[in-house]
């Protein structure tokens, strides 16, 4: 990685200043994430793709193995962040899918916590000394977040929680995998944080991670536009028997042609109500009906997350989180 960026020829100011609505049509952004893509596969010597079980990293999925395809590029593998509190359905989906699909998955783990959780029996809450941590962990609590404490607790939506269950769990497997380029699902229209971001993000101070990029091809679509693509061309394409003119179920029960959600890349937790999904502790679902039926032009699309962590996103991004 010495050499990083210099074998790169990418336009980092792409999409500086821009949103969605410079992008009018659905049309429009799907060339935008299928360009955006392809640069990245073809640019970066050795990509992976985010994948957490999500509506927006599956669709980034999508587009990737439709690019790959179409232009003979290689598909990467993807990095599936486990931070020991997920959805068992979450878990279900990402195993599923990553067999259909025939997928590498790398699970990034923070085994040095893990292991302390799981030698002691904590349920997530529960306070972990930081003197228990790895020298490696306790360099990122106290000289990298300053956290004064002498514990924290086992919970995904803090800060602490937040850096060393996904932050440093995602920049060491970087480290391990040689990763230069890091395709991602994050949207400008989801979070303030991530309004400024460009299509290629430089991530190269070697004293925060290991240097690499962020590789965004979905910034350009809001979140109608996402399940819009979903049921008009990522199901039809990918499942068999799926109406090719599109359909929209009204519920897990109304799938058409006897297909059930196993066959559909959608999380059931989805069909369940959620619109957005993190920690099974901190997330609730937004309503009874399926995320795409929910007023999500009137709602916040997070608002069944955890304020705590939301509140320090910039933060915590400045670090690495995605």
């Amino acid at each position: 990685m010495s050499e990083f960026p210099d074998y790169l020829d990418v336009d980092y100011t792409d999409g500086e200043g821009e949103s969605p609505d410079d992008y009018p049509t659905l049309e429009d952004k799907i060339e935008k994430a299928i360009d955006v893509t392809r640069i990245g596969l073809e640019q970066y010597e050795n990509p992976a793709v985010m994948w957490t079980g999500g509506k927006d990293s599956t669709l980034t999925l999508y587009f990737i193995k439709e690019v790959a395809e179409k232009f003979d590029l290689e598909t990467p593998p993807a990095v599936f962040i486990d931070h020991y509190q997920h959805f068992d359905a979450i878990h279900d989906f990402v195993d599923h899918w990553a067999e259909k699909w025939d997928l590498d998955v790398i699970y990034a783990r923070n085994e040095d916590v893990g292991e302390y959780v799981e030698a002691n029996g904590l349920t997530p809450g529960d306070e972990i000394p930081v003197s228990e941590l790895s020298e490696h962990n306790q360099h990122h609590v106290r000289n990298i977040l300053e956290y004064e404490d002498d514990t924290f607790p086992f919970l995904l939506d803090t800060y602490v929680g937040n850096h060393l269950l996904k932050t440093v769990a995602l920049n060491d497997a970087l480290e391990e995998y040689g990763i230069d380029g890091v395709i991602s699902g994050v949207r400008w229209d989801e979070q303030e944080a991530r309004a400024d971001e460009t299509f290629f993000s430089p991530r190269h101070d070697p004293d925060i991670y290991p240097p690499h990029d962020r590789i965004q091809p979905i910034l350009q679509f809001a979140e109608r536009d996402v399940w819009d693509v979903f049921w008009n061309y990522v199901v039809p394409d990918t499942v068999e028997g799926f109406p090719d003119e599109g359909y929209v179920p009204q519920s897990a029960d109304d799938l058409p042609n006897g297909l059930t959600q196993d066959d559909i890349p959608v999380s059931p937790k989805y069909f369940a109500g959620f619109r957005s999904l993190g920690s099974e502790v901190s997330t609730e679902k937004s309503d009874e009906e399926p995320a795409w039926l929910q007023d999500i032009e009137n709602t916040t699309e997070r608002a069944g997350r955890a304020q705590d962590k939301e509140d320090l996103m910039e933060r915590l991004r400045d670090l690495g989180y995605m």
